[in-house]
């Protein structure tokens, strides 16, 4: 069946590995029939900073609160063009692909503001004003499928279990299960090139038919299984039930595995 997909890539060099998985991507996706939409941030010369010029029509002219700004905003339909545009692509998308370089062990700041501008109040937290009812597997994203496409300069072993810079993984949950999964997409395991800071040709042709494969599954591969807060796992909406995951903390302990 035909999906939409949404491609957001930041980098700002045209020849970069980033910009070139992402055009494998498009290809890709085209071929198997999908239509594809993309936003290059750099190439639209994106804001990445979130201030007060984000919104024209002020809830309250004298002091910048940010949240009832971002909600007045959404609801009344007064927002940037920019910021609405981008998020007319979210929902129209049946999944979503963050393509970026792993810059500080995170995403570029453009990327980040990004997030920052179009994840507003009543759409992707505050839905349907309801506090934080609907988060952790619900929400205006619910049913939307979210990949990261990662390019680290270091090598694999460095985010290995015992690796020195950490699992990336548990590096990255911040986005997979905060950025997607808190607006209730189901999150696929990040898709990461190593070793980009001194990538040969014949790796840069290996990655690029890596990727094509994995995009192959895009829509039957199994999500990470994150543990909604609305099944039963968390009784009062923010900590572990005492019988879940026992003996488990930190991020791990907020995955469902068999």
């Amino acid at each position: 069946m035909k999906k939409k997909v949404l491609i957001v890539f930041a980098h700002p060099e045209p020849t970069s590995l980033n910009r070139q998985l992402v055009d494998v991507a498009v290809r890709t996706l085209q071929e198997q029939g999908h239509e594809v939409l993309t936003s290059d941030l750099y190439g639209m010369g994106w804001k990445a900073v979130f201030d007060e010029h984000d919104f024209p029509s002020r809830a309250d002219p004298e002091r910048l609160f940010f949240v009832q700004e971002s909600g007045h905003s959404y609801a009344s339909g007064r927002q940037t063009e920019d910021i609405a545009s981008e998020q007319q692509k979210v929902l129209a998308a049946d999944a979503i692909i963050l393509q970026f370089p792993l810059w500080w062990f995170g995403m570029p700041a453009i990327l980040k503001g990004w997030v920052d501008r179009v994840w507003a109040y009543g759409l992707a937290y505050g839905y349907k004003n309801a506090g934080n009812r609907y988060r952790y597997g619900d929400g205006a994203f619910k049913g939307k499928r979210a990949l990261l496409s990662v390019t680290a300069g270091g090598p694999a072993v460095d985010y290995s279990p015992r690796g020195i810079n950490g699992p990336l993984e548990q590096l990255l949950f911040p986005i997979t299960h905060g950025t997607f999964f808190f607006p209730g997409m189901d999150v696929l395991p990040t898709h990461t090139v190593y070793g980009t800071g001194r990538i040969t040709a014949d790796a840069v042709a290996a990655a690029k038919a890596a990727w094509r494969s994995r995009l192959e599954g895009l829509f039957e591969e199994a999500p990470i299984p994150f543990r909604p807060q609305n099944e039963g796992d968390y009784p009062d909406g923010h900590v572990l039930a005492s019988h879940v995951a026992v003996g488990q903390t930190g991020l791990l302990a907020h995955e469902r595995w068999a």
